[in-house]
């Protein structure tokens, strides 16, 4: 049986002269929870975006199965700043409803069954209370949920969450990964979580994946904390550091 989501091959991306990604291969499977690991400049991003098809590969492939050979069936949480602009007039299920639009053709219009998918994902998360609620009232790790519902609520079969705690306090960013922890064990939604913290990624990925515009490593969480030495030559190329 043929697990495979997504198969990168031989991935190197140009921006201009520069080379910001080299001969990158890795695949995907059913299940895994990927920590995404690199500092800053390390081509997280870059990598990320190449996967959703918004930015144009130099050299390489990446083939998606089981889903028509496109990037369907993937949901993106996109690094956000968490606003605290209470005019902003989006409610949470409006919020929500935006990531079923985007799979839709024309005319793009919300359904009934799409309003019980909308509330099915909302329960799901504990934030079906909040579905009147205007964003910009919500707290951080409020907001988080929903933009997280907004990801999950066309049922992608990976979930790619970029630096989603980098906003959040320590006590909410805690119960931030073990929901993420728990849509992997439970839903079997595979994850590809974006960090540079790495201290935080060991505790909850099944994979590490560390990238310095090459792999470094991509395995086991297990046999990477045994082979700490993985570490050695990644730095920061804006500030010379990562969290470890």
């Amino acid at each position: 049986m043929n697990n495979k989501l997504i198969e990168v091959e031989n991935l190197s991306v140009y921006y201009g002269q520069q080379q910001v990604l080299k001969e990158v291969s890795f695949v995907i499977e059913q299940g895994d929870y990927v920590g995404l690991v690199g500092a800053n400049g390390s081509g997280k991003t870059t990598l990320v975006k190449s996967i959703l098809g918004l930015v144009p590969i130099s050299k390489g492939s990446i083939t998606y199965h089981g889903s028509g050979g496109v990037h369907k069936g993937v949901g993106y949480l996109p690094q956000v700043a968490v606003t605290g602009n209470t005019l902003f007039p989006g409610e949470v299920h409006e919020i929500v409803a935006v990531g079923l639009l985007g799979k839709k053709r024309f005319p793009k219009r919300i359904t009934s069954l799409d309003n019980q998918r909308i509330d099915i994902i909302l329960k799901r998360l504990d934030i079906y209370h909040l579905k009147h609620k205007k964003i910009g009232d919500l707290s951080g790790g409020q907001q988080q949920r929903v933009l997280l519902a907004r990801a999950m609520v066309s049922s992608p079969r990976l979930l790619i969450l970029d630096e989603p705690t980098s906003a959040l306090d320590p006590k909410v960013r805690t119960e931030f990964f073990s929901l993420i922890k728990k849509i992997n064990q439970e839903e079997g939604t595979s994850i590809i979580l974006v960090s540079h913290d790495l201290s935080s990624i060991k505790k909850c990925s099944s994979k590490i994946m560390l990238l310095d515009r090459e792999l470094l490593y991509y395995g086991s969480t297990v046999d990477f904390n045994m082979n700490v030495n993985f570490v050695e030559g990644i730095h920061d190329h804006d500030h010379g550091r990562v969290v470890i």
